[in-house]
């Protein structure tokens, strides 16, 4: 059926709302629970009536419009977010460097999205899952400008020969998710005679998850930038010249000239501290608009006069069952930091503890910083795979004598076994344990980044 006008197309769409797949299913494709791609055959197939397809051209061609059927989930708390990032389509490495923006098959194909948001439950069929929300979705001019830097990044790097190092945390929205059934899923490309995995655009979880926030459940959101300023600055340009005008001062400068009180022992001190130079106070950073699309994350880094934190930095608890049994490509580390970035905000001491115990904390600035993808197949997976073979191998856990008592050591990658990162405690106390998947109970220990490691990435 051929849809003549939008209005047409979306009154349409808003009748499958409240439906389930297995209502509106008239092909029998939702018996196969293992097909994917099923539910969006479904909807193009049994509610569009049109005949499936993979066309370059956007779904219903004559309106320059894509159809994308998406999960969202509820969370324990009660919020909803995307259950995955939206899949675009394949980047063709050979073609797309010949392309500018507005010509690119990203831009061809997904410039207006038809965007059919349903449930997903666990243990629940697939025929039950229910269409909560229909919505044509066109990029405000503020995620446009964005988004078309997150292109020529991309490209850029496909330009110089270097696919094979795209990774998803290089962008801010648009990213370029690996694409195939195995690691084995490569591609030529045409700078270089090192293959590639096979990529496509796609929109990150948390553009989808901020987007479900505000379309599904009607959250209002706070927006820190505007389409002027972003025409000339990137995003990351646009947050240091927010944040340039208190670099160089303490923080009970800081304090006295934006009127607040700051408590750097306190678990809502960073929070506090970006809002605030922000002139957004109290607004929680989940609802800055641009840090929640962008699944930016936080971390205060404290530099000693000798520019290194005393402290190493650290990440999520571990589980030792799914280290020992995990895919590399599925594993958390690697999903965390390819698609993660983290906004450092930077302080410094100019003296040590020792020469003034009551020394100033002085503000140094900001870092966005990704994990290039070199590192992430590089020393990051070889302390992966190491890990893995030792959890399964068995680790050694001896108990030996430490001051006036006793501690249990482990062979577990220590600080500076391979200048990235390594595996440390991190629990209430000593009696706050967890399982090794040999049966052994272990001190709960996390995932940490080298202290040396971080100061060799804050170039300010």
């Amino acid at each position: 059926m051929i849809y003549e006008n939008e209005t047409q197309l979306l009154y349409k769409a808003k009748e499958a709302e409240g439906l389930t797949f297995g209502e509106i299913d008239k092909s029998g494709r939702i018996t196969n629970e293992n097909a994917k791609g099923q539910l969006g055959q479904i909807i193009e197939e049994s509610f569009f009536d049109y005949a499936i397809n993979s066309i370059a051209e956007a779904d219903f061609e004559n309106l320059g419009i894509e159809l994308k059927v998406t999960p969202i989930k509820t969370n324990k708390n009660g919020s909803i977010s995307a259950k995955e990032r939206l899949v675009l389509n394949i980047i063709n490495y050979h073609h797309e460097v010949t392309k500018s923006f507005g010509t690119s098959s990203f831009w061809s194909k997904n410039q207006s999205l038809l965007l059919m948001f349903y449930e997903w439950i666990p243990e629940v069929k697939r025929a039950d899952y229910r269409i909560l929300k229909s919505h044509l979705h066109r990029f405000s001019e503020e995620d446009l400008e964005i988004i078309k830097r997150d292109w020529e990044m991309i490209v850029s790097k496909i330009r110089d020969g270097r696919a094979h190092e795209l990774s998803e945390g290089d962008t801010v929205y648009l990213g370029a998710c690996t694409k195939g059934a195995t690691k084995k899923s490569v591609r030529s490309q045409p700078y270089s005679k090192i293959p590639a995995m096979q990529r496509a655009y796609s929109l990150k979880q948390s553009y989808m998850s901020t987007l479900a926030r505000k379309v599904v459940s009607k959250e209002a959101m706070v927006s820190i930038s505007n389409a002027s300023q972003l025409k000339t600055q990137s995003f990351e340009e646009m947050l240091q010249t927010k944040f340039s005008p208190y670099i160089g001062k303490t923080l009970d400068e800081i304090a006295q000239e934006k009127s607040i009180e700051i408590n750097t022992k306190s678990k809502g001190f960073l929070q506090q501290f970006i809002s605030t130079l922000l002139n957004i106070r109290g607004t929680s950073l989940n609802d800055i608009e641009e840090f929640s699309k962008a699944n930016i994350q936080f971390k205060t880094v404290r530099l000693e006069p000798n520019g290194i934190p005393r402290e190493h930095m650290s990440f999520k608890n571990i589980n030792f069952n799914d280290w020992a049994s995990e895919d590399w490509e599925e594993s958390w580390i690697k999903q965390n930091f390819e698609e993660t970035k983290y906004l450092f905000v930077v302080f410094e001491y100019k003296e040590s503890e020792k020469v003034n115990p009551e020394r100033k904390l002085f503000f140094k600035g900001i870092k966005l910083w990704n994990m290039p993808m070199q590192e992430i197949e590089g020393r990051l997976k070889d302390f992966w795979t190491s890990g893995k073979q030792l959890l399964n191998e068995g680790v050694t856990l001896e108990r030996k004598k430490w001051g006036s008592g006793y501690r249990i050591s482990n062979n577990l990658p220590g600080p500076s076994s391979n200048g990235l990162c390594h595996v440390r405690p991190k629990a209430k106390d000593g009696s706050d344990k967890i399982k090794l998947p040999d049966g052994q109970m272990i001190t709960k220990q996390a995932f940490w980044l080298d202290r040396e490691y971080i100061a060799s990435t804050i170039s300010l």
